[in-house]
């Protein structure tokens, strides 16, 4: 693995001057230099081959400046040979014969695409994710990988599948983890194995969490009437356990204040009528008994 290593340039400024003085002053001289050999003198015109080369020295060395701006690293290659990185910020200079390669140190986000794949119990599903991440170590980032944002997205998307092979859309075993069920859970599985995937690359992975998650079209429609039977048994069994509290409390409140006494039909009857009126769908209409509770 590629170490990175900080490199100490010069400052940009101080060798601008230099440059254009070299530059400005080489042409200038030039110029001077000719037109003297032209008019005066022709010895002059040996000073040609120390002004020329002074302007040509002047342009070269001009190639050397290059700015950074926050979060930003420049990798310095000269040659083939990895010579090492800049991380501050400013306006440097360096020898121009290197290859300058910039690379973002700025947080990133990375969507990936919606997949088709099969969870743990084997249902199809569509699952996506968001990632968070950013380079640490540039020199892993440029020479370990070959395109390095190539190699995070592709990476990804093995991790979401291998992440939704892992784990049960819904309804697992008890106290299983599931995509719906364990969020926080899942993605930081996510990100862990993100980390594992990326981290020759010089990547870190800050953050990884699914944003898009749900059966796919041929199963969904199934699924969704699976899941409307199943809350519908669930509300029934609440709405009966309310009720049987309820007759049970009212059939004891008369038996404590003695306001009348049932023998077990007409118990059983007074249950039946109760359980009907508490769990019915619609609106019981009740008929009032004119009579005694024998008639």
């Amino acid at each position: 693995m590629s170490q990175e290593r900080t490199i100490h340039v010069s400052n940009g400024w101080q060798m601008l001057t230099i440059n254009l003085l070299l530059l400005i002053g080489g042409v200038a001289a030039t110029i001077l230099v000719n037109a003297l050999a032209a008019n005066a003198s022709p010895g002059f015109a040996v000073l040609l081959l120390v002004t020329i080369p002074a302007a040509v020295t002047g342009a070269i060395l001009a190639g050397g400046h290059f700015t950074l701006q926050p979060n930003e690293a420049r990798v310095l290659i000269l040659f083939g040979e990895y010579r090492g990185t800049v991380r501050e910020s400013g306006f440097y200079w360096t020898n121009p014969f290197m290859t300058k390669t910039t690379i973002s140190l700025r947080v990133r986000n990375m969507e990936t695409a919606r997949l088709k794949v099969n969870d743990k119990r084997g249902n199809p599903i569509e699952i996506a994710a968001v990632v968070v991440w950013r380079v640490d170590n540039t020199a892993e980032a440029l020479f370990d990988v070959d395109k390095y944002e190539d190699y995070v997205k592709i990476q990804s998307e093995t991790a979401v599948r291998h992440l939704a092979n892992s784990y049960a859309y819904d309804h697992g075993e008890e106290g299983e983890v599931t995509l719906r069920s364990g969020v926080d859970e899942v993605s930081e599985a996510l990100r862990r194995e993100l980390q594992d995937r990326l981290q020759k690359a010089g990547v870190v992975v800050d953050e990884a969490r699914l944003t898009h998650l749900a059966y796919a079209q041929e199963i969904a429609g199934a699924m969704l009437r699976r899941q409307q039977a199943e809350a519908i048994i669930a509300a029934r069994q609440t709405i009966v356990h309310g009720a049987v509290s309820m007759v049970q409390m009212a059939l004891t409140e008369l038996a404590e204040k003695q306001v009348v006494e049932l023998d077990n039909d007409r118990k059983a009857a007074m249950v039946s009528n109760l359980l009907v009126v508490l769990c019915a769908e619609t609106e019981v209409i009740p008929v009032v008994n004119t009579g005694t509770l024998y008639t």
